[in-house]
């Protein structure tokens, strides 16, 4: 635990006097960028799409360089005359979920992608990144983006209604949360927001969420949908829905996903957000969630509480998934070569970077998952779709399993600093 504390200190330090001053660079809306991410398994090329104005940046005016360097993939904005990075932000993509799979092996394909960040005052260079199967940081594209470019389109954002649904925080001051309706008729709408009301008393319930109910907002975005539900494709069913969500994604029954990441930017930037969350219209058992991307779950299963919370911790906090006994359609996903980037599993390339600091003194390395070490954090082997060669903090974690009744102490902690991120 001092560990952890001693790194939020210095994180909060740097936050009061190393960070980027906002009003000299920015102003108070967001450019976003679509691009467009496309290869194999080995190769990846970023082709450019399209630049618009939206009228909300919601996050915070002083912590604009991201400190934690999670996600496979990063982008970068730096002033173009003075090179000073004034921006970044990690995240996860499907598409490089998909370059781990068998078919990636044979095939090309393209994912839609989306980048977000203020609205520059000068000319930026904006630089896109990613993380190598070696364990390196290396560019995949770069262009220069002046703001006065008329081809930024100024349009109005889509249209649909939407309700706060609570917190009254400024959202420069607060993590902005939206839901965005899936499959969700226009009938439907009040069961929709009641689900969102529903979740977000869920979420309340989990440490250290409940320590913040008054620095998150929780917005409910209306996408009204022709049709109820999400596509089911290996059992022939398909629904005509506001953000084409689907079953069988990479040929999972149950990993629930959209690949139309267009359509749900469109919708989120109706208000300041931080994070996304598609909340799909079922009672199916399903959901995903990548970093910095959005999170999805179906609203009606006996389990959603649990889902909803595991694919949160995925899209909000970057936490890896901590079980190794479900199929996965991933193959190698984390070499035992490298020290993964998320905070609660490693591969102990680099454990020093990890929680080593929080295990007490007596506690043995590793860790057998015996009733002793229950409540203990320790080294216990498995996680990451792995049984062997990769390690988690404790025996059992929301991100481990639907029979554990919270996070564990190092995924809670690692929670806790990115809202403090966002909040500051």
């Amino acid at each position: 635990m001092k560990k952890i504390l001693l790194v939020i200190m210095v994180f909060l330090n740097l936050s009061a006097s190393g960070q980027v001053q906002f009003d000299d660079y920015f102003i108070d809306k967001t450019l976003r960028f679509d691009f467009m991410l496309a290869g194999d398994h080995e190769t990846t090329v970023a082709y450019p799409m399209e630049m618009k104005e939206e009228p909300f940046y919601g996050g915070s005016l002083t912590n604009l360089v991201d400190p934690f360097h999670y996600g496979n993939l990063r982008y970068e904005i730096y002033d173009l005359e003075s090179g000073t990075l004034i921006y970044s932000r990690g995240y996860g993509s499907l598409f490089q979920e998909w370059q781990t799979t068998a078919e990636a092996k044979n095939i090309e394909r393209s994912f839609y992608e989306v980048a977000t960040f203020p609205f520059p005052k000068n000319d930026i260079s904006f630089v896109l990144k990613k993380y190598m199967k070696d364990g390196s940081l290396q560019k995949v594209y770069e262009t220069i983006i002046d703001p006065e470019d008329y081809f930024i389109r100024k349009e109005p954002v889509r249209k649909a209604e939407y309700e706060r649904i609570s917190g009254e925080t400024d959202h420069h001051k607060a993590v902005d949360l939206v839901f965005v309706a899936e499959g969700y008729t226009a009938e439907e709408m009040n069961k929709f927001h009641n689900d969102v009301k529903r979740l977000a008393g869920i979420l309340f319930e989990y440490a250290p969420y409940k320590d913040y109910g008054d620095e998150i907002n929780i917005w409910a975005v209306d996408a009204v949908s022709e049709e109820s539900g999400t596509d089911i494709p290996g059992e022939e069913i398909y629904r005509k829905t506001a953000l084409n969500s689907s079953f069988y994604t990479f040929d999972l029954a149950r990993y629930l996903t959209t690949f139309d990441i267009k359509s749900v930017r469109d919708y989120a930037a109706v208000v300041p957000y931080d994070n996304i969350i598609v909340l799909i219209n079922s009672e199916r058992y399903g959901g995903g969630g990548m970093y910095n991307y959005y999170s999805g779950t179906t609203s009606d299963h006996a389990l959603t509480p649990q889902v909803f919370t595991h694919e949160f911790g995925h899209g909000f906090a970057g936490l890896a998934d901590e079980y190794y006994t479900s199929d996965v359609a991933y193959e190698e996903f984390y070499p035992f070569n490298i020290e993964p980037w998320e905070p609660n599993i490693t591969t102990l390339v680099d454990f020093e970077s990890k929680w080593k600091d929080m295990i007490e003194e007596n506690t043995p390395i590793p860790t057998p998952p015996t009733d002793e070490y229950r409540d203990k954090v320790g080294l216990f082997e498995g996680g990451g779709y792995s049984a062997k060669g990769i390690y988690r903090p404790q025996i059992d974690c929301r991100m481990k399993s639907n029979e554990a009744d919270s996070y564990c102490r190092v995924c809670t902690e690692a929670i806790r600093q990115i809202i403090e991120f966002y909040i500051k």
